[in-house]
Formats: C-alpha cells, structure tokens, sequence
C-alpha cells in the first residue's frame, strides 16, 4: 500500500510542475473544488457517525461516547473509594453507634 502512496506522490509532484497545471491550480474556483473534494472523506465519516447515534438512540443503545463516560465516572468512583478505604473507618461510624446507645436509654 506505501508503495501505491509513493508513485501517488511522484506522480503528483510531477503534475504540479507543468505548466499547464500551475496556470489551472491559480484559478480560484478549481481551488474550491479542490478543497471540496478533499473535505469530502471527512464528512461522509461526520454523517455516518451521527446517523449511528441517531440509530442507538432510538434503540435505546448506549453509544460509545456514553459507554467511555461511564466507564471514566465508575473509575474515579473506585478511585474515591481506595481513598476513602485508606484513610480508615469514618468518624460518622462511631457517632452511629453511640447516638444509637443513648437512645436505647
């Protein structure tokens, strides 16, 4: 495949030295369809993408953006939770149990 790239190039870099090539690359419109073109490939793959969610979404699917964003919220959620753990019992658990003592008097 590199080696179809290649001959693409050279092919392409001697194009762009005739003259005749030149004088039609200085004409503005052929620059706009140049560029047209080129964007092309980028849209097609835009459209496809979100005709995608569009699907998942009246399927009720998760989308791959959802299932990254739940995957990064249960991440911090256990990293939170290695904290909390390393730090040790909370004070909060104490104060049930006395609080519960006095009422039970």
């Amino acid at each position: 495949m590199s080696t179809l790239k290649k001959t693409l190039v050279q092919q392409g870099m001697k194009l762009m030295t005739d003259p005749r090539v030149m004088k039609l690359m200085q004409d503005e419109r052929v620059m706009k369809a140049m560029m047209a073109a080129m964007s092309v490939p980028g849209r097609a793959q835009t459209f496809a993408r979100d005709q995608l969610e569009t699907i998942a979404k009246a399927m009720a699917l998760a989308t791959e953006g959802e299932v990254k964003d739940l995957r990064r919220t249960v991440r911090k959620l256990e990293e939170e939770m290695a904290k909390i753990r390393a730090e040790g019992p909370p004070a909060s658990t104490s104060k049930k149990k006395s609080g519960g003592g006095s009422a039970a008097e």
